[in-house]
């Protein structure tokens, strides 16, 4: 088939190289149009834009699917639409422009977990598993049926990072297994059941730390904001970032917020047991081990908020 493939971050460079591996012809990447990254502002391609240059597809870069990208998607005429990730809308006349319309990657068992942030809204809810589903684009948020999904465990340790990192793999192996499906003509999609759920982009306020909160609770939201935003609280009005941490079950109660060293190792109170610190980052410095920026802090007694 001739294929219109739409994505802009890293998790959607899997699904592009694999299917473009395939026997499918790739017509175009649409995916959005360079950002400025780091202190310098330096305009970067996207993970996308930088992975189809060098399979040297030919690019359409665009914010939004406005008239003039949707003109030039449809003078494509594409048998199929396969997005993942691409960061904006698809909607009516594009999205039935190819014959077959578009599928989506999405990495939640839908309809848990419809919309923009589905790992991380499962890690920080304390879902025992998630996993990835291919499913039909309908103008509805993420409620299309559903070709195909695959599951997977959370570990106790998994970060947003990590278990989208792995997500991207497996789903890619699963979106080009419905490509192939819909070109054969043996697959039909089951339209979803279930509680739906919404997963809506992560805010700078999803990340501060909550201490009065459980300690299970607070590490699996900390993990579910990892990397981005990356959680944080503030001491002393300064900020610092939380990397790495690891509950301590069966030590003393410290009070929420409240900071002690035991043994070597720097903890935290919170509304049950003491979490460990493991790796943090002082406000205009780079990451360090929690011990060697506990030597540094003057204050005899330290409460984060």
């Amino acid at each position: 088939m001739k294929l219109v493939f739409a994505g802009t971050p890293q998790v959607a460079v899997p699904s592009l190289t694999l299917l473009a591996s395939s026997g499918h012809e790739i017509a175009a990447v649409v995916t959005r149009t360079d950002a400025a990254l780091g202190r310098k502002r330096v305009l970067t391609p996207s993970p996308v834009a930088a992975a189809a240059d060098s399979l040297g597809l030919p690019v359409i870069k665009a914010n939004r699917l406005d008239a003039a990208a949707t003109e030039s998607i449809t003078a494509l005429d594409a048998d199929l639409g396969v997005i993942v990730a691409y960061g904006g809308l698809v909607r009516e006349p594009l999205l039935s422009a190819p014959r077959l319309g578009w599928i989506n990657l999405h990495f939640s068992l839908l309809p848990r977990w419809r919309g923009a942030a589905p790992v991380q809204r499962a890690i920080m809810a304390g879902d025992a598993e998630t996993g990835a589903a291919v499913f039909q684009l309908v103008a509805e948020l993420d409620a299309g049926a559903v070709f195909a999904e695959l599951t997977t465990p959370i570990g106790r340790h998994a970060t947003a990072g990590t278990l989208l990192e792995s997500l991207s793999r497996s789903g890619a192996e699963l979106l080009c297994g419905v490509v192939d499906d819909l070109a054969a003509g043996t697959i039909r999609p089951v339209e979803q059941v279930g509680e739906v759920t919404l997963a809506p982009k992560l805010t700078l306020d999803d990340a501060r730390v909550d201490w009065t909160l459980d300690a299970d609770r607070i590490h699996a939201i900390i993990r579910g904001v990892t990397p981005e935003p990356g959680a944080f609280t503030e001491i002393g009005g300064a900020r610092l970032k939380l990397h790495d941490v690891a509950p301590a079950h069966g030590l003393s109660r410290l009070a929420p917020g409240h900071l002690s060293e035991i043994d070597k190792r720097v903890l935290i109170g919170t509304g049950t047991d003491p979490l460990e610190l493991i790796t943090v980052q002082p406000a205009g410095k780079t990451p360090m081990k929690a011990i060697d920026w506990w030597r540094g802090v003057a204050a005899t007694e330290v409460v984060a908020s």
